[in-house]
């Protein structure tokens, strides 16, 4: 590690190779606060150098330097993960990507934009707004950075429309691998997808290529219900619209209440919010109406449509976990069974209340209970199934995207295994 600390130095300058205390413990964290059954393994693993290149083109010579010196290489955005994928189990070399923020080009012809790893997802969006664009999705935490919602998100705001972000959201990638003469390599097309929602085990994503489309005339519609079974069936029928919404969530009183506070969001009435086209609006209030909720706020422009966004995915257990401390911890679920089957969902822990979201062709949601013990937590997941709830653990940091594929990939980009290694199931 001496021998590293002192090579990063000499290419890149003292100032951006930090091994203090305070820079070592932030790149030990992320949001992986969310899961007690994580949190009580805290930490998990810590580096000894944090590196944060200024260019794209420092990037394989610091790579070709940890590779010499056998150090493990974890990349890093902004942290905002929640399952601890950028926690550097292993310690070694963080690579901290945040300062790679260049918009290359943005071309609404092509339908694409190419930005650096490191442009905030809500900056994008807000840069391609000016120009008549908008990105097909961007994550819930819109302060992630491009390259960490690549390589470790999943859903997000466009999902009900165009799917998750390794559904054909990405058109090319620069990828650095760990190999002794790195450089940057482009890929495109399908031998760029390997690469997305892999957590950088076989590659450290620098730019990326991903697909716009004309900007939409986008409203913020907020309801609110006296029951959450009526603001939960609600959401199917605002789902199947046309044109689709861009996104569109759901609590029950409960949660609602621990939200930020918003006139537009009563914190004793279920609340419904969504992102859908002028031209429906009048449709959605009507859908509203009936199904015995009322519209308290429609609201217009990107920011609106931002705010909207985080109170969204698993925004809500966040809030909830913040108002009422070591109470909480949730499952992530899909299936239609959870409007279908809503009492006995939420039965299955004590004290359940669910999170609901449109998704790309079914229901999704994030089902929160209280927290006892890691068994009672797991012992629901059969429960769930049965009652066709399809279920994904967030308290585990292994690679859960096409595992086998994926570590073939990395036999030959990374033969040494030093890309964020300790992501595989033993």
């Amino acid at each position: 590690m001496a021998g590293l600390v002192e090579d990063l130095s000499d290419l890149l300058g003292p100032e951006l190779v930090l091994t203090d205390d305070r820079s070592l413990d932030k790149a030990s964290q992320d949001g992986s606060y969310l899961s007690p059954i994580l949190r009580a393994q805290w930490p998990i693993g810590r580096p000894e150098v944090v590196v944060r290149p200024t260019s794209v083109e420092q990037v394989p010579p610091i790579v070709r330097a940890a590779v010499r010196r056998g150090v493990p290489i974890t990349s890093r955005g902004k942290g905002t993960g929640n399952y601890g994928q950028v926690v550097p189990l292993h310690g070694g070399l963080v690579l901290d990507l945040t300062a790679l923020r260049g918009i290359d080009d943005v071309d609404p012809e092509a339908g694409t934009v190419t930005a650096e790893a490191g442009v905030r997802m809500m900056s994008l969006e807000k840069r391609l707004a000016r120009d008549g664009s908008q990105l097909w999705m961007y994550p819930s935490t819109v302060q992630s950075t491009l390259g960490g919602f690549l390589a470790g998100g999943s859903a997000g705001t466009g999902t009900i429309v165009h799917g998750r972000n390794h559904e054909g959201f990405v058109e090319a990638l620069d990828v650095v691998f760990a190999h002794p003469e790195a450089e940057i390599v482009h890929l495109s097309g399908e031998d760029a997808q390997p690469f997305v929602h892999t957590y950088g085990v076989a590659g450290i994503i620098v730019r990326a290529t991903v697909r716009i489309e004309p900007l939409q005339d986008w409203r913020c519609v907020y309801a609110s219900f006296d029951d959450h079974h009526d603001a939960f069936a609600a959401v199917p029928r605002i789902h199947r619209l046309d044109p689709a919404p861009r996104l569109c969530s759901a609590d029950g009183a409960h949660v609602a209440g621990c939200l930020p506070e918003d006139e537009a969001i009563p914190p004793d009435r279920a609340s419904l919010r969504t992102i859908v086209e002028a031209s429906v609006v009048d449709e959605v209030s009507a859908l509203v109406t009936e199904a015995g909720g009322v519209v308290e706020a429609v609201r217009k422009g990107v920011n609106e449509s931002i705010k909207v966004s985080t109170l969204s995915y698993n925004h809500p257990t966040h809030w909830l976990q913040k108002a009422e401390p070591d109470t909480w911890f949730h499952m992530e679920c899909q299936g239609d069974a959870l409007v279908e089957r809503l009492d006995e969902v939420e039965a299955v822990y004590p004290g359940g209340t669910l999170h609901l979201e449109a998704g790309h062709g079914r229901m999704f949601g994030m089902l929160n209970g209280h927290y006892t013990d890691p068994e009672a937590a797991y012992a629901g997941v059969p429960v769930l199934e049965k009652l066709g709830v399809r279920v994904h653990s967030p308290h585990q940091y292994r690679v859960d995207h096409g595992t086998e594929e994926v570590r073939a990939l990395a036999a030959r980009t990374d033969p040494q295994g030093l890309l964020n290694p300790g992501r595989w199931e033993e």
